[in-house]
């Protein structure tokens, strides 16, 4: 499976992965992702936010065991984000199989869309549209840096946009979701374990700085006749950096837009966009005002406009302890338990319905990179606990 997913979407130069939501390469790992379950006899199905799900046992039945992640990627992406917890959720599958284990529970592998939110800016579109967290308008709303609507987008890729919305029948019928997901730090490789409990996501969220100045010519203009926003942006990132560290939090200036974009013109907007995360809601709250607060102090000794725009927050995920607790007792109670401060779609649905997640050790804790990685024994360690889990939880 693992070889079959691999050169899909894979860029020659950065060896990176760039499966933007409803690309070609996206449709791609659709297709790849229906093979899978159609090959064991298992029943296909897209929900109407164009999510997919593969069913063992009968669709439409109550208290099902949902497992899965995502196979969309951020710019040059790893390989693993995402899609190691889809191809796991298919190993764990054939490894149940392999024991004889017949299921008492419906059981899906599932595949939600737009969860690197790389293409429309905004993260975990498939399961924030199921769970009611993103409204129609707003989802209208989206558009990608080429100027084309999400709805637009699902079109051209096959898809009806005129259903998406709100799926609580959906989410109704499940009764826990188990995510895999690629340790995106180095906590486990500290510890020494190859697979560990997920207990928290930090709060989180993104915001646009917009920078206006003045259009002029750089070999022109004397230095203390400019207005420039690029002076002012890059005093913000350094301001971000520093209040993060005086918190202990994280805060990144990560992408940036600048007009007219010239080498030698002086900008007449820099457009950057922040994301901060934290261990709790107060002390993310301190952070952001502090970079706004020093944003605007920058701006108006430069001469600049700026305007900050919140464009997602998630607050903090606390996993359902219930589910958390018999997860940990089917896996023998020593693993590790331990918050992230990364994004999933099991943080988003646990407003809905019961989630947990397992993470597989990554030794260089390296994340959204080409450089991202896990040994092949730790994968094998998370499938098999996986499986554990969902014998545990759908066959008795």
């Amino acid at each position: 499976m693992w070889r079959g997913l691999a050169p899909i979407g894979r860029d020659a130069g950065s060896q990176g992965y760039r499966r933007y939501a409803w690309s070609g390469a996206d449709l791609e790992c659709r297709d790849w992702f229906r093979a899978q379950v159609e090959a064991r006899g298992m029943v296909y199905e897209v929900d109407r936010n164009g999510n997919q799900w593969g069913w063992a046992g009968d669709p439409r039945g109550a208290d099902a065991v949902v497992v899965g992640s995502h196979l969309d990627s951020v710019p040059d992406g790893g390989a693993f984000d995402g899609p190691l917890g889809v191809v796991s959720s298919f190993a764990a599958l054939d490894e149940l199989r392999c024991r004889g284990a017949e299921f008492t529970r419906p059981v899906a592998v599932t595949n939600f869309g737009d969860e690197e939110g790389a293409r429309f800016g905004l993260a975990c579109v498939g399961s924030r549209l199921t769970a009611g967290q993103l409204t129609l308008a707003q989802a209208h709303a989206l558009r990608d840096g080429d100027g084309v609507p999400l709805p637009r987008a699902m079109e051209a890729a096959g898809y009806d946009p005129d259903t998406i919305g709100p799926d609580p029948e959906r989410l109704g019928r499940i009764g826990a979701f188990v995510e895999l997901h690629v340790e995106q730090g180095r906590a486990l490789d500290l510890t020494g374990d190859p697979v560990g409990i997920a207990s928290s996501i930090w709060p989180h969220g993104r915001w646009r700085f917009d920078f206006h100045g003045e259009a002029n010519h750089a070999g022109t203009t004397r230095l203390a006749d400019r207005r420039d926003p690029m002076l002012t942006y890059a005093e913000t990132v350094l301001a971000a950096r520093r209040e993060a560290a005086l918190a202990g939090a994280l805060a990144t200036f990560g992408k940036v837009a600048v007009e007219p974009n010239g080498v030698n013109a002086i900008p007449s907007l820099v457009r950057g966009w922040l994301d901060s995360r934290a261990a709790d809601q107060a002390t993310l709250d301190t952070v952001v005002t502090a970079i706004e607060a020093a944003a605007h102090e920058h701006a108006e000794r430069a001469g600049v406009d700026l305007r900050v725009v919140r464009e997602s927050f998630t607050p903090v995920v606390e996993f359902a302890h219930s589910l958390r607790d018999e997860v940990g007792r089917i896996l023998g109670g020593k693993l590790p338990v331990l918050g992230t401060g990364a994004g999933h779609d099991a943080g988003i649905l646990s407003g809905s319905i019961p989630t947990a997640m397992l993470f597989v050790r990554n030794p260089t804790g390296v994340s959204h990179s080409p450089a991202e990685f896990a040994a092949e024994d730790d994968c094998v360690a998370g499938v098999l606990a996986l499986a554990d889990v969902l014998e545990g939880l759908a066959c008795t």
